[in-house]
């Protein structure tokens, strides 16, 4: 009753506020400069997205539209311009291509089912949270759509005359192709679109399950097929020469790799014509459960009007006070993408697919997917559990609850497969970061199993910890044992975080002998360390040291022994656990100030690498240098983060650049989870409330304000948390959520 009291509360007061946070986020930020993320109509943490499609085609140099031949792991692109459809499951900010698929088109005229034809330019773009909307130049259509959990709704407003609305199940980012359908009514179309190889890994793959329901009956349907180009065949056979051939009224089943279905309509000028479709990972009657469980109706207002609240109501957990609107815009903005993923993958009824197989699960408890953890170990899951510790729970228990299907905690999760993407054991850091935060309704017993288990496992045998048998035995993992992918120093890097989180967990549930084994093992980073170039560095079985050595190699992206997305620079300070001895090794506090300085002079941080992302906060480890931290990370937001499509610096990477943002503008930041001291820098605006969950945490809010004379003075003179002088340039996790006022004097001066 205490928990359903607290978000009454909060809904009340924000009611009574008349807050609208929605105003200020901005979806299409991060569309351009690889952001990756995406401005079509999300409901939060859903399964279903419904977001206008422009990476199939381009104009060439005769003005002719072909393919587009870039890389894309998006559906959209703000610089492209056109579109061929609406698609409805999505990913936000990952770095490969997937899913973009089962996606809508509307046309007027003749029948055109090549969407290198059918395709438009469009104008009148508005996007907010759970809303986009255009117009499509070639048509005079105009688009609305907005969503649900588990499905969307798109609402067309024709011309007059003859129009069509297309599904396409042959477009889509997926590296996977086949498809199937079936029209199940002159409104209704079923089906599924196989996805799946996500990162080129051959082992994922499985179905996406719709139903697509109209609004109108057409006066004409039927499905569709792209036909082979026939060779060698006599003159008078037909060739249709890759041309889409139409079945009129066809109601069997359809499949195929480029195949789709029409619905041709005689319509008014202004006449709207919906269509809703569910998305279900376990079945065609799951997904259309989905839809008669969340729209029953034809309600396209209401719908949006849902979906918006349930945005402003978490966006409200955060309360700026700011004269300063598109700083305003850029924070809610982040905090928008951050609470895109990781997503729900059950139905209305419960069910989802088991992890890493094809059978069905049904807990009674929402189940997540979509865990990019080697970027999100860093600073998603940390902020969640500060600030949405009850949605925190849920993805624990989830990814405890992959270890009891698949005997491995998830790695890089993507609806209910592993893809092995990137490396190291992010998992485990994760659960002792949530556990030690007071998040403690999970099966932590279960969950130490696992991680113990990925640590000591044989590499035979594990299925996480690639190089595990040179790293058990040396301390490292030594680059001729094993042909690994993610490179030996950056491996080893990550393992050594996560089994000091294996250590902590060990600590607090008294198991000491472990608690002394993992902590050794966590160290074993200062075997890395070359003394002579003063960097982690690759080495050999037999101790010697990778030669010839370039620490800038990689600095463009480029692939290099002994790193993955990084070089030596942008690995050097990476051992979060243990920074006092690194400072040791580097020859002592003087030396490694110098050294992370140079760093940045040198250009080889790299603001949109996650490695790295938090070397500008390391700058308070060192007595009388805190003012850099608190002069980088100012910079850094400044150049780095705009209200533009540009304004993310990379790939958002499932929220994890918009999550240092977010934490980087409160005014303190997780330097290593499992860690529960936040580096402070000073606060970006004037005032700051975080409701808190008193489920989870004693304080009912914590309010951050910065006293400040102008806006230059970004300088921490005096800190105080509740009237009591805070002599650290460090925070404790407890007094935060004990609420309170934790109040900045700022200065010019440092």
């Amino acid at each position: 009753m205490r928990y359903f009291l607290f978000f009454l509360l909060i809904a009340l007061t924000y009611a009574s506020q008349g807050q609208q946070l929605t105003k200020y986020v901005n979806p299409f930020i991060g569309t351009s400069n690889y952001g990756a993320t995406h401005p079509g109509a999300n409901y939060p943490h859903a399964m279903a997205s419904v977001t206008p499609f422009n990476v199939a085609h381009r104009k060439n140099t005769d003005n002719l539209f072909e393919k587009d031949s870039e890389w894309h792991s998006r559906p959209y692109v703000h610089e492209n311009k056109y579109l061929t459809g609406f698609s409805h499951v999505n990913l936000s900010g990952v770095g490969c291509p997937e899913v973009g698929c089962i996606i809508l088109m509307p046309t007027t005229g003749e029948l055109e089912l090549d969407s290198k034809k059918y395709g438009s330019t469009y104008s009148q773009e508005k996007s907010t949270p759970g809303y986009y909307s255009n117009r499509l130049n070639e048509y005079d259509i105009l688009t609305e759509m907005t969503s649900t959990l588990r499905t969307g709704i798109s609402r067309y407003t024709f011309p007059a005359g003859e129009s069509n609305i297309l599904l396409n199940l042959g477009l889509g980012l997926t590296n996977e192709t086949g498809a199937s359908l079936k029209i199940v009514s002159p409104t209704e179309v079923e089906g599924f679109k196989t996805i799946g190889t996500f990162c080129y890994n051959p082992e994922d793959v499985r179905p996406v399950y719709f139903v697509a329901q109209l609004s109108k009956s057409p006066r004409s349907f039927g499905a569709w097929k792209k036909m082979p180009e026939y060779k060698g065949v006599e003159a008078e056979w037909v060739s249709y020469n890759n041309d889409y051939k139409p079945y009129e009224g066809y109601r069997h089943e359809l499949a195929g790799e480029d195949i789709g279905a029409y619905f041709t309509f005689d319509t008014k000028e202004g006449e709207v014509i919906e269509v809703k479709v569910g998305i279900s990972y376990v079945s065609i009657a799951n997904a259309r459960e989905n839809l008669r469980g969340e729209q029953s109706g034809w309600e396209f207002d209401r719908i949006q009007d849902k979906n918006r609240s349930r945005w402003d109501e978490l966006l409200g957990r955060v309360r700026v006070r700011s004269s300063d609107d598109d700083a305003k815009t850029i924070f809610y903005t982040a905090l928008y993408h951050t609470l895109i993923h990781p997503n729900i993958i059950n139905d209305v009824n419960g069910d989802y697919p088991l992890m890493g197989s094809y059978k069905t699960g049904n807990s009674g408890k929402n189940r997540y997917t979509v865990f990019s953890l080697w970027d999100t170990y860093r600073n998603v899951h940390p902020f969640l559990s500060l600030v949405y510790p009850e949605l925190q729970s849920e993805m624990v228990n989830s990814m405890v609850a992959m270890y009891n299907e698949n005997h491995w905690l998830p790695k890089w999760e993507l609806l209910g497969m592993e893809t092995g993407v990137m490396v190291g054991d992010p998992a485990s850091p994760v659960i002792t970061d949530t556990y030690k935060r007071g998040i403690r309704d999970f099966d932590v017993q279960l969950a130490y199993t696992a991680m113990k288990k990925a640590s000591d496992t044989p590499e035979k045998e594990n299925m996480l910890r690639t190089g595990i048998d040179s790293y058990n035995t040396l301390g490292y993992v030594a680059e001729d044992t094993t042909d690994i992918w993610g490179g030996s120093v950056s491996s080893s890097l990550e393992y050594y975080i996560a089994d000091w989180n294996i250590a902590e967990l060990a600590r607090l549930l008294g198991y000491t002998s472990d608690y002394r084994k993992y902590l050794e093992k966590s160290m074993g980073y200062k075997k890395l360390f070359d003394p002579s170039t003063g960097m982690l560095r690759p080495r050999f079985e037999d101790g010697s040291w990778l030669n010839p050595f370039n620490p800038e190699a990689g600095k463009n992206f480029e692939a290099v022994i002994g790193y993955v997305e990084g070089n030596a620079w942008q690995y050097r300070f990476y051992v979060p656990h243990d920074i006092e001895g690194l400072i040791k090794l580097l020859g002592g506090h003087g030396r490694f100030a110098s050294q992370l300085q140079l760093l940045f002079d040198s250009d080889n941080y790299d603001m949109a690498n996650e490695p790295d992302i938090t070397y500008p906060y390391l700058f308070n480890y060192v007595k009388g240098q805190e003012y850099k931290s608190q002069q980088k990370v100012r910079e850094l937001i400044d150049k780095h983060y705009t209200n533009s499509p540009g304004g993310i610096p990379g790939n958002d990477d499932t929220g994890t650049l918009s999550t240092w943002l977010l934490f980087s503008m409160l005014g303190f930041y997780p330097v290593c989870p499992g860690d529960m001291n936040y580096a402070l820098v000073s606060p970006y605006f004037d005032e700051v409330t975080i409701s808190l969950n008193e489920k989870y945490y004693p304080g009912k809010s914590l309010t951050i304000k910065a006293n400040k004379a102008d806006q230059e003075a970004i300088y921490i003179n005096t800190l105080r948390l509740n009237k009591k002088k805070v002599n650290s340039f460090f925070i404790h996790h407890e007094d935060l959520v004990r609420g309170g006022l934790l109040e900045f004097d700022l200065t010019t001066n440092h």
